[in-house]
């Protein structure tokens, strides 16, 4: 996918999709760390045990020139664009199972992710797919702390 494909994709529908439980959550986070008027930066570094790690931040810092901006409910949301390249067509929901509770993303970018979900591998990607141990339903240690 393009810079350019990226652009009209984000003016006809965000490239993040978030469930009125992620937003509930986030509006009500924003308000607990006093950061109301900040965008959420959505963002995938290297790490994690299969390759790349998802991350959210709220960000007060100006928009940067390669971020693509939308607005999901009463949130701006920022993705830069490297980012936007493993992110596009994902959804962020906020699940509550038992008790335990968390953002949960669901990337069809990801051919696989470690048992506790913060790390994915693309079909881009050469990562090592046995580095959540023998059972990589139960999670892989490194990231679920």
């Amino acid at each position: 996918m393009t810079e350019q494909n990226l652009d009209a994709q984000t003016v006809a529908q965000p490239m993040i999709q978030l469930t009125e439980a992620a937003l509930d959550k986030l509006v009500a986070m924003q308000r607990e760390r006093q950061v109301e008027g900040s965008s959420l930066r959505v963002f995938v570094h290297g790490g994690g045990c299969s390759g790349f790690e998802y991350g959210m931040i709220f960000d007060s810092e100006p928009r940067q020139e390669n971020d693509h901006e939308f607005v999901a409910g009463a949130l701006r949301v920022r993705v830069d664009l490297q980012s936007a390249l493993y992110l596009t067509g994902a959804s962020i929901d906020f699940v509550v199972v038992e008790d335990r509770s968390g953002f949960k993303i669901d990337n069809p970018n990801a051919v696989t992710s470690c048992g506790c979900g913060h790390s994915f591998r693309t079909a881009d990607d050469n990562g090592d797919e046995e580095c959540c141990g023998d059972d990589a339903s139960s999670g892989c240690g490194s990231c679920c702390a």
